[in-house]
């Protein structure tokens, strides 16, 4: 069945034997599969070279068959969906063994940069209604603008809500790449700084990266504890005091479009130069603007104005709705 990664029949039948014992010794896995220990050292090895078991001792221990597996699909070709489906069998074995044993790993460790970006990447394939994101500067895994599998959701109904730290939007290409998620049906806000990186799909599960302190990236998947409650709060909360990020809207408002998608990067924290380069206007341009904003709603300054944009409700139509 999963031929079509480049697993022998043989190399199969090993592997779904170590996931099925957790961990195993070689004399005893040789007793289940029927074999002498000297016809499965070599099976063994080769699994061992793939990264989809590991030694522990005089022991093997199964890699998450997701993480191990998940590189060698390629999304979208039809040859490969049988393997998907036996890969996401495994996985679901293997995670229901392991919290029979240890309730700990509700809370799974996910190590390197592009195992997270694999997790991201598969929780977006596996959303039903909904991504929950927040997006932080210089990124650990994966550039927003390199999230391919975001259009695939979106095109299929999938309902994206993302926070975007203000800084983060002084990156090069980054207000173009939100523009375009915008247009595709993505909702976002900005604020001037958000706690941590997080993706949650459909409430049930969470990626959160934890940093690179050890000197190789990290993240938590999180699912089924009030840990992930927890997560899901502390989104809302942040979502509900952002901005609105507006980009190309019609409006029958006070405002125009371009008004509003100045107000909406003002009010996130957005750089003038950054509005400026999104815009295609100089930054004398946005500050004059600003200026003709402010005198509009009656303040004398910026905080003013964002205060006053609240109370009068130019902003909250959230951008992207449907």
């Amino acid at each position: 069945m999963l031929a079509a990664l480049g697993m022998t029949v043989a190399e199969e039948r090993v592997y779904r034997e170590v996931i099925a014992a957790h961990r195993v010794a070689t004399d005893e896995l040789a007793a289940r599969l029927a074999v002498t220990p000297g016809e499965l050292a070599p099976i063994l090895d080769n699994l061992v070279d793939k990264s989809l078991i590991s030694r522990a001792g005089g022991d093997f221990l199964p890699a998450p068959p997701d993480v191990a597996l998940g590189p060698l699909l390629v999304h979208g070709q039809a040859a490969l969906e049988q393997a998907r489906a036996a890969v996401g069998q495994l996985a679901e074995q293997y995670r229901n063994d392991v919290r029979r044993r240890d309730s700990i790993q509700l809370v799974e460790v996910v190590t390197g940069a592009e195992a997270i970006r694999q997790q991201a990447l598969r929780l977006q394939r596996g959303a039903r209604e909904e991504m929950l994101w927040f997006c932080r500067k210089s990124p650990i895994a994966m550039a927003s603008s390199e999230n391919e599998e975001e259009f695939l959701a979106l095109a299929r109904g999938v309902r994206y809500q993302v926070v975007y730290e203000a800084d983060m939007l002084d990156e090069p290409e980054a207000l173009s790449g939100l523009a375009e998620g915008i247009r595709a049906g993505e909702e976002a806000r900005t604020i001037s700084s958000v706690p941590v990186r997080l993706a949650i799909a459909d409430r049930e599960v969470a990626l959160c990266p934890l940093g690179d302190e050890t000197g190789e990236p990290t993240a938590a998947l999180v699912q089924g504890t009030s840990l992930l409650t927890a997560l899901i709060a502390l989104f809302e909360n942040y979502w509900n005091r952002a901005a609105p990020v507006r980009i190309d809207e019609s409006t029958d408002g006070p405002l125009t479009a371009d008004q509003l998608r100045l107000l909406s990067l003002l009010v996130g924290g957005v750089s003038d130069k950054s509005i400026a380069t999104q815009m295609r206007v100089s930054q004398r341009t946005v500050q004059r603007r600003v200026q003709d904003l402010m005198q509009r709603a009656n303040v004398r300054n910026r905080m003013q104005l964002s205060w006053q944009v609240g109370k009068l409700g130019w902003l909250d139509q959230p951008s992207g709705s449907r």
